[in-house]
């Protein structure tokens, strides 16, 4: 039995010749006659370059693993006795439960929802970070952001010294901001060199993201390069080129005709507590108000790390990316075959967490990505991760709705909407059943919020109305009661597990 998908993917459209599949992933019966539909015949094409998806561009992608153990092999609990939260009075006991939270160490930031949106900044980005200003939660806006603006400008050694779409980036979220929720600048270790930080607080930035990895990308992308003359500009900007463009035998091949394939490299993080906590103070002086991390599933004991230095630093909030993992830039087995699972990273965290708190260490609020769509996966997740997990990450999901919305917003101004959504009504006001609560929040200008963020508030919101029906269904009404006795493992290694 393989938990791995075989050798055929979305990834790159590939196919098996026969449902006949060898452990290892092949066809059990590779014929000669085969034309080379699977990943071994992409590869035999691309070479090195078939270790990254295909289908990049405007596309999501994440992994295919079918994982032994998830949130699937646990049901949710349910009472009819007692109350949490509330009077044990049936009046007031519907589904008004309470699922604010808040975070932070030094400048306290509340959550509407006990959600976030993860890093991004590919697609329908300006949708997607206004549906968090209108839900009340944070969203980031993904590494290399700079490499989005046309505009941007690096000096000689490769320091930004003008990013203009940043306030674009910024203003998205601040249109809608209503007191709840944050959007964060994220940081990688090129970002943070090329001095991302000290721009973004000069933008307006109040809070930074420095980003230790994601589920689908432990190590930082490759991009293979155009031709000579890229690779050249690229390693002046400052970045890594391999192989060297400025090696005399490269210079000499290159006269020749003859150059190579060039990849540029982003890097590494290995940043140290010394320098994590120094740059931090530098940068609170600077006017940052709010520091994050983001964490995959490393190694137990670099997670236990992170949380270390999180703690010392006065960290606002983690968020810990689970495998298996979704992005347009990361290596196809990589999302599918690396790190820890989300589920795993809840059981490793509850037992640092557990440790920190007896030796009497702040331990800074923290969230977990990873896969998640619905609410019971989410209402799971907060209740296995108790009390430790503050908000759960909806990425993917909320960034396919803002497109979604996009969508049927287009197809409205073309009198072409879709027949699958006719059923529900014929124009704007009918379809987004979430405007009307919307026009009370910005009696001024709902009627002019873009089709897609919307579609992502409206999704938000299912997920937010069913976690209420999960809290009242176990008699808690506030969210940050839920806990491990709120469900119910239906497996022998779910037991065990927990």
């Amino acid at each position: 039995m393989s938990h791995s998908p075989a050798l055929a993917s979305a990834f790159n459209d590939s196919k098996l010749r026969s449902d006949k599949i060898s452990p290892g992933g092949m066809c059990s019966l590779c014929t000669a006659d085969c034309s080379g539909t699977c990943e071994l015949g992409v590869a035999a094409v691309l070479g090195a370059a078939a270790v990254y998806p295909t289908n990049t561009g405007n596309n999501q992608i994440a992994s295919e693993k079918n994982l032994p153990l998830d949130y699937s092999c646990f049901n949710i609990n349910g009472r009819v006795f007692g109350a949490k939260g509330l009077e044990e009075n049936k009046e007031p006991a519907i589904f008004n439960v309470k699922l604010e939270r808040q975070i932070g160490t030094r400048n306290p930031v509340k959550l509407a929802l006990p959600l976030i949106l993860p890093a991004l900044i590919k697609l329908n980005w300006p949708d997607y970070f206004a549906a968090a200003a209108m839900a009340g939660i944070n969203c980031t806006i993904g590494e290399g952001s700079q490499s989005k603006d046309p505009q941007a400008k690096l000096d000689d050694k490769g320091r930004i010294i003008a990013f203009p779409k940043l306030k674009e980036m910024l203003d998205s979220f601040e249109k809608y901001y209503r007191g709840y929720g944050q959007i964060i600048v994220q940081c990688n270790t090129d970002d943070d060199a090329a001095g991302l930080p000290e721009i973004a607080l000069a933008s307006g930035a109040k809070a930074i993201e420095f980003k230790f990895g994601q589920s689908a990308k432990g190590t930082q992308p490759a991009n293979r390069l155009k031709s000579y003359d890229e690779a050249v500009q690229k390693q002046k900007e400052g970045a890594l080129v391999h192989p060297d463009p400025s090696d005399p035998d490269m210079i000499a091949l290159h006269k020749k005709g003859l150059d190579p394939v060039f990849w540029m490299y982003g890097r590494l993080p290995m940043w140290d507590e010394a320098y994590l906590c120094a740059r931090i103070e530098g940068l609170r002086k600077l006017g940052l108000q709010n520091v994050y991390f983001k964490m995959a599933g490393f190694d137990v004991k670099d997670i236990e790390t992170v949380l270390r230095i999180a703690s010392k630093a006065e960290v606002d909030l983690i968020t810990f990316d689970g495998a298996g993992g979704g992005s347009g830039y990361s290596p196809d087995k990589m999302m599918n075959e690396w790190g820890l699972p989300a589920l795993y990273i809840e059981k490793a965290l509850i037992d640092i967490c557990d440790r920190m708190k007896e030796e009497g260490l702040p331990i800074p609020a923290i969230a977990l990505t990873g896969g998640f769509t619905s609410e019971d996966q989410v209402y799971k997740a907060l209740a296995i991760g108790a009390p430790y997990i503050t908000a759960i990450g909806l990425c993917r999901a909320t960034m396919a709705a803002a497109m979604i919305g996009e969508k049927i917003g287009d197809a409205l101004s073309k009198g072409e909407l879709f027949a699958h959504f006719r059923k529900f009504g014929n124009t704007k006001e009918e379809l987004f059943l979430e405007l009307a609560n919307l026009r009370g929040l910005y009696p001024d200008s709902a009627d002019s919020i873009p089709t897609g963020a919307l579609a992502a508030y409206s999704y938000l919101q299912k997920i937010a109305f069913g976690l209420q029906h999960f809290a009242a269904l176990n008699r808690k009404f506030d969210i940050g009661l839920a806990d491990q006795s709120d469900v119910i493992a239906l497996t022998k290694e779910a037991r065990d597990f927990i």
